[in-house]
This record gives structure tokens, sequence and C-alpha cells, in this order.
């Protein structure tokens, strides 16, 4: 079982900067992909981001594409989301995500991974 544990959520202005953090108590195999969503009340869950824990890929949803970047700590136990440029559309409960290499394959589908952390609000006005 792997236990994910996000922070750092906020409010913050239009056009600030935020970074998220997501500690893992597993460097197994099945916490390899980590990754970001996001959800809205109402409307479906969002993917954001997403990184192997132990090579260069990192894969970005449309919306945050060049805004956005996910990095990992050398410990590999931690995953980060630094936002930029941060716009109202941003506002929502941020999870962070974790599953074997092959979810990082599959373009952020939500239903791809099996563990999840409880969620941090970022609330952008």
């Amino acid at each position: 079982h792997v236990q994910l544990v996000e922070s750092g959520g906020a409010s913050v202005q239009a056009g600030g900067s935020l970074r998220l953090s997501c500690t893992s108590d597993s460097l197994t195999y099945s916490s390899n992909c980590m990754a970001w969503f996001r959800q809205v009340p109402g409307k479906e869950r969002e993917g954001v981001a997403a990184i192997y824990r132990h090579g260069d890929f990192t894969y970005y949803g449309d919306s945050v594409r060049g805004r956005f970047t996910i990095a990992q700590d050398n410990a590999k136990t931690t995953a980060y989301l630094q936002m930029t440029s941060l716009k109202p559309e941003d506002t929502a409960m941020y999870y962070c995500a974790a599953d074997s290499p092959i979810a990082c394959s599959q373009n952020l589908q939500s239903p791809v991974y099996n563990y999840w952390g409880q969620g941090t609000q970022v609330t952008v006005s």
C-alpha cells in the first residue's frame, strides 16, 4: 500500500506562483509513476502532470503546459508541482496520485492510478 500526503495549497492572486508537494512513504514499483490531478466540484478530474521517478520522463496536460513544472527531490520521495502564471481557472482541489510505471504512459488517465492523496486546495482570485 502506498500513502501519499499533499501540502502547499493556498489562496493566491492571479499571476502568482505556488508549489505543491506530495510525499510518498513508498519507493516500490507500485509508485514509480507519480502524478498530479485536479478537480472542481461537478466536473471530471483533470490530469495536470506526471513524472517517472527513475528517468527523465514528464508529461503535462494541455491547460498547464508551459506554466507548471513537475519535479522530484533527490531522494525521490517527494514530487513537486511548481505552478506559475496562475489563473482563476486553475482553482481546484489538487490530488497527488501514484502507480506503476505503466501509468506514466497513459496520458494522465485517472482510472489508471490506484493510490491517491487526500488533496490540497488551490484558489486563484
